[in-house]
């Protein structure tokens, strides 16, 4: 989801909200919400989010699966300059799978994109899905269709997508659209499924994902979601910090990654020291649009 729906390799999951094109604009803005992702913590949780984290925060980011105003990350950049970094692709792209063994090497660790919140017209699953999904488009990604039973033959549809994940040899799964299910949406495209039946669903992917030996990456919320691993929030040049903080810090305070990726941005420099003072923090990772390259620009690198 595109404005709607961590010690390793990202190279997006996403399209943000659909696969290769995230969702560039947030449907809720959560801001009074300060409940905390990890008052449930389950100890499996914990425990994966403690394993395997090679890469010493902040780490530099690639992003493959996202691509908001210019290019994204091609695999070669990947190949040649991505070290200890957290890579994030579009498994389910074209000629990605084959290269996501050479992605890894390096120390690198990579995350693959899935749209929790929306079926995508042009995945091989989407006719399985149908049945689940609003008949009516999503405007701003008219490729994408809301998903609005959470309870039945969804699941497995997704967990198949996980199956596959982890069969490629990915290190994470990034859950693209995971706010989708606000009241104005859900009044506004019939939406079946409850708010609590809607998290529940997107746990219930997360634990499956640990089952499968992957960490879990949130997106642009981590409100009443347990489980996960590690945060990526889409940033704009025009719409900087509009989260909710409380989740954020927590996920700071609990020594997992938190990854800002920024988009149109003329002084990516300037941002990026705005929000690790506005936190406090010099452990968030961030990958930001640069407007004179056109291209992501990376941090924390050697």
């Amino acid at each position: 989801m595109n404005k709607n729906v961590c010690l390793f390799v990202f190279v997006l999951f996403i399209q943000a909200c659909g696969g290769s094109n995230t969702q560039n604009n947030p449907i809720s803005n959560t801001d009074n919400n300060t409940s905390s992702p990890l008052e449930n913590e389950d100890e499996n949780s914990t425990s994966l989010s403690s394993i395997n984290n090679h890469i010493i925060q902040p780490m530099p980011i690639y992003n493959q699966a996202y691509q908001e105003s210019f290019a994204a990350d091609t695999i070669n950049e990947i190949f040649s300059t991505a070290r200890n970094a957290y890579v994030l692709v579009d498994p389910f792209g074209d000629n990605v799978t084959q290269h996501i063994n050479t992605m890894k090497s390096h120390n690198n660790e990579v995350g693959g994109y899935i749209s929790a919140g929306t079926g995508e017209n042009y995945r091989d699953d989407f006719a399985a899905m149908q049945p689940y999904l609003t008949p009516t488009a999503w405007p701003e990604w008219p490729d994408e269709f809301f998903v609005s039973e959470t309870t039945t033959g969804i699941l497995p549809i997704m967990k198949a997508r996980i199956d596959k994940m982890a069969s490629w040899g990915l290190d994470w799964v990034e859950f693209d659209n995971m706010d989708w299910l606000d009241d104005e949406t859900r009044v506004t495209y019939n939406l079946t499924a409850t708010v609590t039946q809607a998290q529940n669903y997107i746990n219930a992917l997360c634990d499956y994902t640990h089952s499968k030996g992957m960490k879990c990456m949130a997106k642009n919320t981590v409100e009443n979601f347990t489980q996960f691993d590690g945060v990526l929030y889409e940033s704009y040049d025009d719409d900087k910090n509009w989260w909710n903080h409380a989740g954020l810090q927590s996920f700071l305070a609990a020594g997992k990654p938190v990854i800002i990726n920024h988009y149109n941005e003329s002084d990516c420099d300037g941002v990026y020291a705005w929000y690790k003072s506005v936190y406090h923090s010099d452990k968030i990772s961030f990958i930001c649009e640069d407007v004179g390259t056109q291209k992501y620009k990376h941090y924390n690198e050697e």
